[in-house]
């Protein structure tokens, strides 16, 4: 029997906690509003499903060789992200300004292939829940689909509220990217614990 609500609460939790796509997509709507940033998102959608599909597709090959490969991912996210921290600490928000350009569409995607939550989210669902029940190609593409929405939503969930706050965050913008700076440098170490 398909474990359901383990299932959706492992989703979810991975969904909404702070990541790369979160904050990014966070900081995007705070410092452009939602609208404006949607196209980062939209990216950040196409992207996961590009992913999620690669790994659904190679997930039996990938668990087989996680062991070797793991800590290479984990070291790889790692200094993203931390680097990642780093830009966002020494960004100058300006939140809300007029003249500032639109995350890109292809920025949202490409984001994917180097975010190493996503893969971690990818493999561990397809190996724990899914392919021990269901190999089939139309159940592997609906399970895609729906590990697709569920992770895309954390994003635009995030950039509603980077949006919503965008005067509170304009006024403490220091304090805002330090706060991101380090929730970005949680993300990297907690790929260790």
């Amino acid at each position: 029997m398909f474990p359901l609500s383990d299932f959706l609460i492992y989703c979810f939790v991975t969904a909404y906690t702070p990541g790369a796509n979160n904050l990014l997509s966070m900081s995007n709507a705070a410092r452009l509003g939602f609208r404006r940033s949607f196209r980062f998102n939209l990216g950040i959608t196409a992207g996961f499903f590009l992913v999620m599909a690669a790994c659904a597709a190679f997930c039996s090959t990938l668990y087989a060789l996680l062991p070797r490969v793991r800590i290479f991912l984990q070291l790889f996210g790692a200094a993203y992200m931390l680097y990642l921290a780093w830009k966002v600490w020494r960004s100058s928000s300006d939140f809300g300004a007029k003249g500032e350009t639109a995350s890109s569409f292809f920025a949202g995607m490409f984001l994917q292939f180097m975010n190493p939550k996503i893969y971690i989210y990818a493999i561990t669902t397809l190996t724990l829940y899914i392919l021990p029940l269901y190999q089939s190609f139309p159940a592997l593409a609906a399970f895609v689909a729906v590990l697709t929405a569920i992770g895309a939503s954390g994003s635009y969930a995030w950039a509603l509220f980077g949006s919503a706050f965008c005067r509170l965050f304009a006024r403490h913008e220091k304090a805002v990217n330090l706060i991101m700076a380090l929730l970005l440098v949680y993300c990297a170490v907690s790929l260790f614990w």
